[in-house]
């Protein structure tokens, strides 16, 4: 805000520098894709990325030597995730991990940006508040008890 701004009392235009929470990515104004939280926590594509992630897979590991310390720090990264009540801007580089409207989803993104971050799908919310709790707990066994697996068995 220059001194002039200040006096005149000017606000500045908010400037949004999203980051894909998938990638870490910048994504450039006008690009991504806009899903809501049901639609990324139903993606076991996803979890399979999440829990074998460098910073993850040590409870993977744990989790699938049966060690309940790994059991309980995934089930703690789940609560994390699908708890977000925001929408997610997801960059083009790892939308292909969701079986989602692309056309849909950057529609909504372009609907966000233009409201430089405040557009919210209906749809948008934490996912324990949007989906049935038998649907939740069977999105929930597999990202807690089965994600990774067979990166691990891999190994």
């Amino acid at each position: 805000m220059t001194f002039f701004d200040k006096i005149l009392g000017k606000s500045p235009k908010k400037v949004l520098k999203p980051r894909c929470p998938i990638t870490r990515e910048p994504i450039e104004q006008g690009y991504g894709y806009l899903l809501t939280t049901v639609q990324v926590v139903t993606s076991r594509k996803y979890w399979d990325l999440v829990m074998t992630e460098p910073e993850t897979m040590s409870y993977t590991l744990s989790h699938f030597n049966n060690q309940p310390s790994g059991t309980q720090m995934r089930n703690l990264i789940f609560e994390k995730y699908s708890s977000i009540d925001k929408p997610w801007i997801i960059s083009d580089s790892c939308i292909s991990l969701f079986e989602i409207d692309r056309n849909q989803a950057r529609t909504r993104a372009q609907q966000w940006w233009q409201s430089e971050g405040n557009y919210m799908p209906e749809e948008a919310g934490a996912a324990l508040d949007k989906l049935e709790p038998s649907v939740y707990q069977q999105l929930k066994d597999y990202a807690v008890l089965e994600a990774g697996r067979h990166r691990v068995q891999a190994a």
